[in-house]
């Protein structure tokens, strides 16, 4: 085969498509035959093969001619996976006319946001992976993912649709997130409680905040969603925790008498952290600390904890 010259036929016949989608490639694209000789007509060669094979898959799967022809002509006698992968996060139509705002949010965002579209989760996984170990979990965060999700709530608040959209990167964000925390070393004693409010089933901030405390050796214990205000109370008294951080994404779910049980607690945490828009700032007791970033947070248990860290062990 490396050595072997084919026609237009013959290699129409081997990617399954028209002559005359071979000639349109050939006039728009340049991707056309290069073995001639004399007196003959020209003839694709393995190089030519591999290219075209690139264009029929990268157009088969919604990229655009033009852009799936640039990363076609790269090719040589085989194609990375990792350029193929960056072809379809980059260039693919999100399908069906829509798409998901994601604001001023940068090329990736974008990118992740067709593949969100799309329902791709190899891509979806792939970006967010590969970001979170490039920029770590902070910068993710926000410049990545909640672009992305809250152009997703943002469309369904207009539309009612994208259930499964969100569904589908909600379950990719957290697969990322909980490598990020299986891969980071022990992170000592847990002193840092995360919980969110009675009822609250919004779980993805808080599993960023574990992540980003995993990544900088803060030892943390999560309860997750949907917490009742009386088996939160029984957590704090049984760890001690020095602090405790409690998410509300909704108001529905930011009762301000979960707070000040909290300063009430018998093992009084020394610092309470209402996390998330659901909460009022108005309504906060005193001595509550209301976070409104992902890095504020993370700065504010990281305090705590090195606070309690013995000089020497630091």
């Amino acid at each position: 085969m490396a050595d072997e010259a084919l026609s237009a036929g013959a290699v129409a016949r081997r990617l399954g498509v028209a002559v005359t989608t071979l000639r349109t490639w050939h006039q728009r694209y340049g991707l056309g035959p290069s073995q001639h000789e004399p007196g003959q007509h020209r003839r694709y060669t393995a190089a030519d093969l591999a290219r075209l094979e690139v264009m029929r898959r990268l157009t088969a799967e919604g990229v655009s001619p033009a852009e799936a022809a640039r990363w076609a002509r790269r090719a040589a006698e085989t194609v990375r996976a990792d350029g193929l992968a960056d072809a379809r996060r980059t260039g693919a139509r999100d399908g069906g006319g829509t798409s998901i705002p994601v604001g001023r949010a940068g090329p990736a965002a974008r990118g992740l946001a067709r593949a969100a579209m799309r329902l791709d989760s190899a891509a979806i996984g792939d970006t967010i992976a590969r970001t979170l170990a490039a920029q770590g979990v902070v910068a993710t965060w926000d410049g990545l993912i909640r672009p992305v999700l809250a152009g997703i709530g943002e469309r369904h608040a207009a539309t009612s649709g994208l259930v499964e959209v969100e569904h589908l990167m909600s379950r990719c964000v957290s697969e990322g997130l909980a490598a990020v925390s299986r891969a980071a070393p022990p992170g000592g004693p847990q002193r840092i409680l995360l919980s969110c409010a009675d009822e609250e089933q919004h779980t993805l901030p808080l599993e960023a905040l574990a992540a980003a405390l995993a990544e900088v050796g803060v030892g943390y214990r999560m309860l997750g969603a949907r917490v009742p205000l009386p088996a939160l109370l029984e957590a704090v008294d049984r760890t001690g925790p020095a602090a405790v951080v409690l998410w509300s994404h909704t108001p529905a779910t930011a009762d301000p008498t979960q707070l000040s049980a909290l300063l009430a607690a018998r093992r009084r945490p020394l610092l309470v952290l209402a996390a998330g828009p659901g909460w009022s700032p108005a309504a906060l007791p005193a001595g509550v600390t209301h976070p409104t970033r992902l890095a504020e947070t993370v700065g504010l248990a990281v305090a705590v904890h090195d606070s309690l860290e013995p000089a020497a062990g630091r």
